[in-house]
C-alpha cells in the first residue's frame, strides 16, 4: 500500500471547509482525475475517475464522520483505497485541512507513478485547488452535519 499525507491551511472557518468537503458531488470542481461522484446514501459514494489515462469506477463507504473534525472512508471494491480528511480549527476564520490517502497501485503505470511521487504531487495540488475553491467562494455550496461511525 502507498500512503500519502498532505495538508493545507485555509482562510475560512473550520465549519465552512468541513461543510464543503461533505458536498462530495462537487469534488470534480477541485480534484483532478475525479470525473464524477454520485452519493448513493449517507455513507456510500460512487466514484468515476480517470488518472494517468486509466479510467476506474468504484464505490466507497464512509466509515467515520464527525462534523468539523474528520471524514474517513474506504473503497468497497477495486481499486483498493482508504483515507481520511481531518479538519483543525486554527482560529475564527482559519483552519487546517489534512488528507491521508492509502491506495494499492495496479499495473506498471500506477506503480511507476507512485515511485516518482506523482500521487503525492496530485494530492498536494488538489488540496491547493480546494483552498482556492473555498476561499474564492467564501462560503460552502452546502453541508451535511450528521455523524457516521
Amino acid at each position: 500500500m502507498q500512503t500519502v499525507t498532505k495538508a493545507v491551511e485555509v482562510e475560512v472557518p473550520v465549519s465552512v471547509a468541513y461543510n464543503q468537503w461533505t458536498q462530495f458531488e462537487k469534488f470534480p470542481e477541485f480534484m483532478s482525475g475525479v470525473e464524477n461522484v454520485r452519493q448513493i446514501d449517507d455513507t456510500t459514494l460512487h466514484f468515476s475517475t480517470k488518472v494517468g489515462g486509466v479510467k476506474r469506477e468504484y464505490d466507497a463507504r464512509i466509515t467515520e464522520q464527525v462534523p468539523d473534525t474528520v471524514i474517513r472512508w474506504e473503497s468497497t471494491d477495486a481499486p483498493r483505497n482508504a483515507g481520511a480528511v481531518r479538519f483543525d480549527n486554527l482560529g475564527p476564520a482559519h483552519c487546517g485541512v489534512s488528507v491521508t490517502l492509502e491506495w494499492e497501485p495496479e499495473g506498471l503505470l500506477e506503480k511507476a507513478g507512485a515511485a516518482l511521487s506523482a500521487d503525492e504531487m496530485q494530492v498536494a495540488a488538489d488540496l491547493e485547488k480546494f483552498k482556492e475553491f473555498i476561499e474564492g467562494r467564501g462560503s460552502e455550496t452546502g453541508g451535511w452535519r450528521g455523524e457516521v461511525g
